[in-house]
């Protein structure tokens, strides 16, 4: 059985497996670099990745409900549709990657259960996450800078929080930034919102 890459190359090969499962489970054992791997749709339910080089790979559609991603290197990845459900994603690096539609409800993340969470693309250069976490607290994550609502605020707001790539000078990019924050910000407020009256409904019941 083979494995190949987004790019149709053979990365890795084993005649003793008989599922794709069974396949990246020996290739992660095996410390195999699975940069660029195709596991789009891939069942990979509780799969046991810790660790794992998944640089670029596609796990579009992938289902890895309860897989342990702990430690995996997940830059520029694609999880775009992938079933991440009580998945565990903590030292996981996410740089680059592309989690839009994937469902991370109960996954480990940051050493946090994520609640519920939104991915935003197209909103400014970077990807833009709007993240409740069980508990209550609520985060907004801006390309590489991934904060509690709080954090923002107090460290002197969205416009001095990248004056290196982008300077509080009023320019289009500054603005677009900016916006793309208070829409991330207004999402987090709603979804903390809807939880807690959904929490307040199941207390009268």
């Amino acid at each position: 059985m083979e494995l190949t890459s987004i790019f149709g190359n053979v990365i890795f090969a084993s005649e003793d497996t008989k599922t794709i499962l069974d396949l990246v489970l020996l290739a992660v054992e095996s410390a195999a670099n699975l940069y660029g791997a195709d596991l789009r749709g891939a069942s990979l339910r509780g799969a046991d990745l810790s660790g794992a080089d998944l640089r670029g790979a596609s796990l579009r559609g992938a289902d890895l409900r309860g897989a342990s991603l702990r430690g995996a290197d997940l830059r520029g990845a694609s999880l775009r549709g992938a079933d991440l459900s009580g998945a565990n994603l903590s030292d996981a690096s996410l740089s680059g990657a592309s989690l839009r539609g994937a469902s991370l409800r109960g996954a480990d993340l940051y050493g946090n259960k994520v609640k519920s969470m939104r991915v935003y693309s197209g909103l400014y250069r970077y990807q833009v996450w709007a993240v409740v976490f069980e508990g209550g607290s609520r985060w907004v994550r801006m390309g590489c800078l991934f904060k509690t609502l709080e954090e923002w605020a107090s460290g002197g707001g969205i416009r001095v929080s990248n004056i290196f790539e982008y300077p509080d000078d009023g320019s289009e990019k500054c603005l677009e930034r900016e916006a793309a924050f208070e829409f991330a910000k207004a999402a987090v407020m709603r979804m903390a919102a809807a939880g807690e009256a959904r929490a307040g409904e199941l207390r009268t019941k």
